[in-house]
């Protein structure tokens, strides 16, 4: 058991790793904040398993271990509260495929599939991908606080509506939706008959203390038959490249569905993934407790900062480690450039279907985090 606290504050030098997040700017002064993969290394218990594996030696075609398949059911239960059965687990080599697969093993093409936005690109482009057609509802801005606005949902249903994709937590604005949202989503599927697509990956990154993720699937037997649930340890313990995620499909016909729609197509989960994803889940906690009291510290360092930057609003963060910030007001044509020429690199809204807005990254050492918020309040202020 750990005693002292993990050290998230002494920054890794990723140069030389062939990191996608900082070779975007390799041999420019740019601070990269894009890109949801964090700068920690990740659970010692992890790198450790790691080792061992590695030591083994052969690296053969492997099967999803038994001990993983326990460690998963005992951390949806102990976690969410969530009883699941180990033949409702399909493995996956990652969540995009994932959504990917989702949306082929749901209805048929030129089908409708619904989803939130602003919201995480391949929510938008996997059902066009997939010859169905992306149907977009705006989350509103209530008091402050995104929502989800059901009489528009409803309105936009038709019948050939046949899947409603969520984000939960959702990515990028920050919510943990409650149990009364979540059923309200539930009761609208119902009511249309539809399949429940949820992706749940920043489920272990709750920021709000007093508050527990709920995977919508776990309302109620009947809400978990029309529902897949897309999990992975890869955002919350920080192992994004070892590639190892699973679906949660209770109702038999659901599950042979989407195993269908995979075919051969889809990979097998490499045997470090697994591996990594086992450690996660049976010895990850200590680590995962110190990394949320860091995050909620650099969360609210970033409110703070924003707060002083002309022309730049935010929003309290419940979940992720990414914040989602309006420069509308500033009255900047392209936030993603200006910001990127001041030396900081966040991910553009336009690619959220939200033009004006960025997202900013906070899972860093908090020093980088200040030296990117100078820059970004300097260069609004020499403007």
């Amino acid at each position: 058991m750990n005693t002292q606290p993990f050290d998230f504050d002494t920054p890794v030098d990723r140069s030389a790793t062939d990191s996608e997040k900082w070779d975007k700017y390799q041999g420019r002064d740019v601070i990269p904040l894009w890109v949801a993969d964090m700068d920690f290394r990740s659970p010692p218990a992890v790198i450790e398993a790691l080792h061992q594996r590695i030591e083994h030696g052969v690296f053969g075609y492997t099967h999803p271990p038994q001990g993983l398949v326990e460690a998963v059911l005992d951390h949806l239960e102990r976690d969410f509260g969530w009883q699941v059965q180990s033949e409702w687990l399909v493995w996956l080599p990652g969540l995009v495929c994932g959504l990917n697969v989702l949306s082929r093993a749901v209805g048929e093409a030129g089908d409708e599939v619904i989803t939130f936005t602003p919201v995480y690109p391949p929510f938008m482009s996997a059902p066009t991908l997939s010859q169905r057609t992306t149907v977009k509802v705006p989350l509103q801005l209530h008091d402050g606080r995104w929502v989800a606005d059901m009489e528009r949902l409803e309105r936009a249903i038709t019948p050939r509506t046949k899947l409603l994709l969520l984000c939960s937590p959702h990515n990028p604005v920050g919510r943990a939706w409650t149990r009364d949202e979540l059923q309200q989503f539930a009761a609208v599927a119902e009511r249309h008959d539809l399949v429940i697509g949820s992706d749940d990956i920043h489920a272990g990154l709750i920021l709000d203390e007093g508050t527990r993720h709920l995977p919508i699937a776990a309302l109620s037997p009947e809400t978990a038959r029309r529902t897949i649930t897309l999990l992975a340890p890869s955002k919350t313990y920080n192992i994004p490249g070892l590639g190892c995620s699973f679906a949660v499909i209770s109702d038999p016909a659901l599950r042979r569905s989407f195993i269908k729609a995979a075919g051969r197509i889809v990979p097998h989960v490499n045997l470090l993934g697994y591996t990594a994803a086992e450690a996660a889940y049976r010895h990850g906690e200590p680590w995962r407790h110190d990394l949320l009291s860091y995050l909620r510290g650099n969360r609210d360092l970033l409110a703070e900062a924003v707060a002083r930057m002309p022309g730049l609003t935010t929003y309290h963060v419940e979940a992720t480690y990414l914040a989602w910030i309006d420069t509308r007001a500033a009255g900047i044509s392209d936030p993603g450039r200006f910001f990127e020429e001041a030396g900081v690199g966040l991910s553009n809204g336009f690619e959220f279907d939200a033009p004006g807005f960025v997202r900013l990254n906070f899972g860093c050492a908090r020093g980088l985090l200040k030296e990117a918020l100078q820059r970004m309040e300097r260069a609004l202020r020499q403007r």
